[in-house]
């Protein structure tokens, strides 16, 4: 049960930072700093990680 709540609650975190990654570009291109799409994209990337952890965990542990 632990390992789904973990799964979906990084899928959330990566639905989450895509929205933010979104805005930030959208910002962006009507006048914002270049450093919130940067600043998104490594959030993006954090969560993205984090999600495929703990999809392998959860594979490991099946075995």
């Amino acid at each position: 049960m632990i390992p789904r709540i973990s799964i979906a609650l990084s899928a959330f975190g990566v639905a989450v930072s895509l929205g933010l990654l979104a805005v930030s570009i959208r910002d962006c291109r009507s006048g914002a700093s270049v450093l919130w799409p940067a600043g998104a994209g490594a959030i993006f990337l954090a969560a993205a990680f984090a999600l495929v952890r703990d999809v392998r965990n959860t594979r490991r542990q099946a075995r």
